[in-house]
């Protein structure tokens, strides 16, 4: 009976999720359904971003992790800006970005990098960096730098940081970033607990809880932001409890996007979830009290960012006002 009832409920999940699985009788690089597939970046606004970034000395993620929304952002000149270099002393099985000894941290970045954002006009930005497990404070110094160099070139510019786990050293180096009060700070779980050991073996998915949870505590105003990946062959259930995770710790914005493998090197597409599967399980999620969710094949970290900072915003407002009656 039992086993009858776990055919009946896998039956049930599949048909939920409408997934579109990658199995062993079909080729490793099949071909990318339309809903994933993109057009090669064209515009003159691509064209003067890259420009821009090349001629300040500055690093996208965008580009080195190969994003497939960069026509789009590049063209109205919204660009995910990587501080302390291109060289990541990581390797993390989905990530493009080069792996090695980094370079010295450049000390005119930050400034730079503030230049950049008022020569585009940006009202929001986004700054992340690779992992710098080489420096005694993992990079966060450069952090606070970053957001300071803002503050006094565009006051105006909301700010938003994606950082690394800062391994061994999170809690000192969350003060220091917190004690700069960037408007939201993103650490992304990238994936399920259970799929850690190959995906992202240098990091610890509780740790990362812990990073999250250790800012709201430092201060509640700052919106918390976190997001995984989908396709590398996690369970429905499995994603489910990583929403519950993010709530426990107090995460106000999640994204959900899908997997897609960088090189035959890189961890393999396991499958293809359909815009329906993310449209459910983003209902699941704001129905378990995100503040702001993004979920689509395409969505990224940074992806439509400031729009869903402004809605995010708006969210608490209203949350506060009904608690205020």
């Amino acid at each position: 009976m039992w086993g009858l009832a776990r055919v009946r409920l896998h039956r049930y999940l599949v048909r939920m999720t409408d997934i579109a699985p990658i199995t062993a009788d079909r080729p490793e690089r099949v071909r990318k359904p339309d809903w994933i597939r993109v057009k090669a970046p064209t515009s003159p606004g691509y064209h003067e971003t890259r420009k821009l970034m090349r001629e300040k000395g500055l690093a996208t993620v965008c580009e080195e992790a190969a994003c497939p929304n960069i026509g789009e952002c590049w063209t109205k000149k919204h660009a995910t800006v990587m501080i302390l270099g291109d060289v990541c002393t990581r390797a993390c099985a989905f990530c493009n970005v080069k792996t090695g000894m980094p370079r010295k941290v450049d000390p005119n970045e930050p400034q730079n990098l503030a230049d950049a954002c008022a020569e585009m006009g940006l009202e929001h930005i986004v700054i992340t960096s690779v992992d710098r497990d080489d420096l005694p404070d993992g990079g966060a110094s450069q952090f606070v730098k970053v957001i300071e160099a803002l503050r006094r070139t565009t006051p105006d510019t909301t700010i938003e940081i994606l950082t690394p786990d800062f391994r061994n050293k999170h809690e000192r180096a969350v003060e220091m970033i917190v004690a700069a009060r960037p408007d939201v700070y993103n650490h992304n779980l990238e994936t399920v607990p259970r799929l850690y050991p190959t995906i992202r073996p240098g990091a610890r998915y509780y740790a990362s809880l812990r990073l999250l949870e250790t800012v709201k505590k430092l201060d509640p105003s700052i919106f918390t932001k976190s997001g995984i990946m989908l396709g590398l062959g996690e369970e429905r259930l499995e994603v489910h409890q990583v929403m519950d995770d993010m709530r426990s710790a107090d995460i106000d914005f999640l994204t959900m996007g899908q997997y897609l493998q960088p090189t035959p090197k890189h961890a393999k597409l396991m499958e293809f979830v359909t815009p329906a599967a993310f449209n459910a399980y983003a209902a699941i999620a704001r129905a378990k009290g995100f503040l702001q969710v993004a979920s689509s094949p395409l969505t990224r970290s940074s992806y439509h960012a400031g729009k869903d900072f402004a809605e995010m915003k708006a969210a608490r407002e209203a949350q506060l006002a009904r608690v205020a009656k």
